[in-house]
């Protein structure tokens, strides 16, 4: 009998994608082989996204094409929580689930291709740190799901449901397991991550021979033990927060915070209604910088929120000048189905006053941002390879997250390979990325002897 194969699409953010590495772990531990065309496949899965209108229409157009060019397709993730959305324009799709899943989209890839192994694939087919989709020296840590808020602009909750933290050894266990394999950095993600362990009132979990707390705090510090970068996302500014700049400064964690900030005028937060919004956010910040002076601040923004003002906006770039964030991405909001904001009864910010906002925003931050970057000339930093082409070697410093951050360009001597990690000086700077020298040949991390210490 012939081996089944799985083709699938995976849409959406990493915390989509990690749901998207599970699904295919097991499918592979099986006896599926996965393909990368719809040719090859007997079947194709689409993990879809549907957070906003324009990720919709593109989950719909993904599952449209997985149709026409297979004819076998099964649908998971966040748009599968209202399977008549899907079904009322693809009638024709084999099953649909929603996210976190797992079990019944490899249940329904089973009654698609039925297949018995033979043989124990766990051993013989699965790395012991599952199947990632990042390549070899990052990848996503998933600490939670769910949440717990009900911003008004987010229906992530009826997507997702509350806050589930995952126990702290698990996490401490597949942490180890992927430094293991060879990850140099460590992306830990949720919806939430500030809150994790709020859910279980952060009961302790066994590792390497002592209790840790689930806590993000005793998280970030166990994980230190592991001899690898660790980088910290949506991370809400709850005071508990402060905690965590001591173990950047000491270089434990990389001191970096991705916290969605997403406005900054009172009203407009209000109406959002934000969780742990407080005036003093400005204090804080520069609180931060003082313990930690290399701290890197990303954050995401909305403009044209519904009810928000000429005088909210400029209260926006006017909080950007005094905050100097690091990096910074902004979205023109866009009413989502479901979605409080809908029902709040505030006036809609007409389309062409969207654009000219977030034209004037993105101007506004591109000058601060590049003004950061360009004080980094003549700077040493350190700098993770991601590729190497015929042009050169392509990285990023402790201040860029993939995908979404900036890179740096490196000249060197050395021949470099992906998952290397380098000294580089600075030599010149645009709104986003860097190029840099490097002054050293790569080193490698010492993660076996920081786990017999920790052991």
């Amino acid at each position: 009998m012939s081996t089944p194969k799985v083709g699938f699409v995976s849409l959406g953010c990493p915390k989509a994608l990690v749901d998207s590495e599970r699904i295919l772990t097991q499918l592979r531990t099986d006896g599926y082989e996965i393909v990368p065309t719809y040719d090859d496949a007997d079947v194709v899965v689409v993990n879809t996204c549907g957070f906003i209108d324009s990720a919709k229409a593109e989950s719909l157009d993904a599952i449209g094409e997985a149709i026409a060019e297979n004819g076998k397709v099964i649908v998971t993730g966040c748009m599968g929580v209202d399977e008549s959305v899907i079904r009322d324009v693809h009638p024709n799709v084999l099953a649909v689930t929603g996210p976190q899943q797992y079990e019944q989209v490899v249940n329904a890839v089973h009654s698609a291709v039925p297949f018995v192994s033979e043989y124990d694939h766990r051993i013989d087919l699965v790395p012991a740190q599952g199947i990632k989709l990042t390549p070899r020296h990052y990848a996503y840590l998933k600490i939670s799901e769910g949440c717990n808020h009900t911003c008004s602009f987010c229906i992530i909750p009826s997507m997702r449901g509350k806050l589930v933290s995952r126990p702290v050894g698990e996490v401490l266990r597949e942490a180890e397991a992927l430094a293991r394999a060879g990850v140099k950095e460590l992306l830990v993600i949720s919806q939430d991550t500030s809150a994790y362990g709020v859910d279980v009132r952060y009961v302790e979990n066994e590792w390497h021979g002592r209790q840790v707390k689930t806590r993000l705090t005793e998280l970030c510090d166990a994980l230190s033990e592991l001899g690898i970068r660790v980088r910290l996302h949506y991370v809400y500014p709850y005071p508990h927060v402060d905690e965590l700049i001591p173990l950047m400064a000491e270089g434990k964690i990389l001191p970096y915070l991705d916290i969605p900030f997403q406005h900054a005028s009172p009203k407009v937060l209000k109406a959002m209604k934000r969780p742990a919004f407080e005036d003093r956010t400005l204090e804080r910040i520069k609180r931060w910088r003082e313990q930690c002076p290399e701290l890197t601040i990303r954050s995401t923004f909305i403009v044209g929120f519904p009810g928000e003002t000429e005088e909210d906006f400029q209260y926006l770039l006017d909080w950007l000048s005094e905050a100097q964030l690091d990096r910074v991405g902004c979205f023109q909001y866009s009413p989502v189905e479901g979605a409080p904001a809908n029902e709040l009864g505030l006036a809609q910010v007409p389309d062409d006053v969207k654009q000219d906002r977030w034209e004037r925003f993105m101007a506004h931050q591109q000058e601060i941002s590049a003004a950061r970057l360009q004080a980094k000339i003549g700077r040493e930093i350190e700098v993770l390879v991601d590729e190497v082409d015929d042009e050169g070697a392509i990285g990023r410093s402790e201040a860029d997250a993939p995908e979404i951050d900036g890179m740096v360009y490196l000249e060197s001597r050395h021949a470099l390979r992906a998952g290397d990690l380098v000294r580089a000086r600075v030599t010149h700077a645009d709104e986003y990325d860097l190029w840099a020298e490097v002054i050293d040949t790569p080193q490698p991390l010492n993660f076996v002897n920081n786990i017999v210490n920790a052991g």
